[in-house]
């Protein structure tokens, strides 16, 4: 399983590893709650339509690992590419297969259906609601997801407080709110009414606290551990602090003498074995097991993560094909084309270990590099 590897300096041999083992578990982990974000898989032979049994049976593997599946979200392309049209259709087709397998889920409810730029209270409230039914009729946990609408329109905290104090009143369930950074999506910058970190925290707790009883959670990627801990200790004891920091997981999921995080995070699509050993690592107290899961998959995260932030789907899906997950790197919208070859090549190399399959990962890294140009 050795290849040549384009670097800055020529090719380099390199030689992929055995695989890691990640026994199966036979259910969820205990001690924390766990979603993985799922990326989608496009049919490349029909435009704008997603391979449906391809993308169901990637949320079968999470949830064989005792994962749960936060489903459209901004892993799934929501906002880059896949409409809402098709969004529907995935959360009514994921809640199915969930209710069958007995699996966890979580779906994001947004206002995505609506023209970009700046609306109406009124019309962001219904937009929501639109999407808060159809996440209902598939029977899973509402995620309110950020809104680029709403933060184009908000004058200030008060228009958040109105719109999320409306909505939480809703769901049949507790929902969990969504606080992702601008590094994820620029569009969202100044969400909760203002670019000052430390006032758009005091506005979300204010929104939490008033209606604590419908709040599940809040799910924060602002890839900022010493302020998700800060929040993290400010919430009312029945609200979960979901981990989105694909930079730090392992300790903020760990936690401390003071408390955890839970987790929903995009990188627990392409380390979803990983994940798993880990948590349940936990549920045993055996922390050096779960170090030992977790710490060979952080520098890889860090580079799936990096800036520009909002393409690590790419990275995601890579990792996807060259696992055996789909049988192309193809991706909603084109976006497979979104990194580098030296990002794809180094991401490669730093996933050695988690393929379950390192022939096959190498055969198609192989046939890559050579569409790239690069002779093998």
């Amino acid at each position: 399983m050795k290849l040549d590897l384009p670097s800055a300096s020529g090719l380099v041999p390199f030689t992929l590893g055995e695989p890691r083992a990640y026994p199966r578990p036979s259910g969820p982990a205990r001690s924390r709650v766990a979603y993985a974000a799922a990326h989608v898989v496009p049919d490349p032979f029909r435009d704008g339509e997603l391979d449906w049994d391809t993308t169901l049976a990637f949320r079968h593997h999470l949830w064989s690992y005792g994962l749960g599946v936060a489903e459209a979200m901004d892993t799934a392309q929501r906002g880059m590419g896949l409409d809402w049209k098709t969004t529907q259709e995935l959360i009514l087709r994921s809640g199915a297969a969930a209710r069958a397998s007995g699996g966890m889920l979580a779906c994001g409810a947004g206002t995505d259906q609506l023209p970009p730029g700046p609306s109406s209270l009124e019309r962001i409230v219904a937009a929501y609601e639109e999407q808060l039914a159809v996440v209902a009729e598939a029977g899973a946990v509402p995620i309110l997801m950020a809104s680029r609408q709403l933060a184009a329109t908000a004058k200030g905290p008060d228009d958040y407080a109105e719109v999320y104090g409306r909505l939480l009143g809703q769901p049949e369930r507790p929902a969990i709110l969504h606080w992702l950074g601008p590094m994820f999506d620029p569009a969202l910058e100044g969400y909760w009414g203002s670019s000052d970190l430390d006032a758009a925290t005091g506005t979300v707790l204010s929104i939490i606290d008033s209606h604590a009883s419908q709040v599940d959670g809040i799910k924060v990627s602002l890839l900022d551990a010493d302020r998700e801990i800060a929040l993290r200790r400010r919430l009312p004891a029945s609200v979960r602090l979901y981990t989105g920091d694909d930079f730090n997981y392992p300790d903020l999921i760990r936690g401390d003498e003071q408390g955890h995080s839970d987790a929903l995070l995009g990188i627990f699509d392409p380390i979803a074995p990983a994940a798993a050993t880990a948590l349940h690592a936990l549920d045993a107290n055996d922390l050096s097991a779960y170090e030992q899961a977790f710490t060979p998959t952080l520098a890889l995260a860090r580079h799936i993560f990096e800036a520009p932030t909002y393409y690590y789907k790419t990275g995601v899906v890579f990792l996807a094909w060259l696992s055996g997950h789909q049988n192309h790197f193809r991706m909603v919208g084109g976006l497979e084309s979104a990194r580098s070859v030296p990002h794809l090549v180094r991401l490669f190399q730093l996933a050695d270990g988690l393929y379950p399959d390192p022939e096959l990962a190498a055969s198609r890294m192989r046939a890559w590099l050579t569409v790239q140009g690069v002779p093998q």
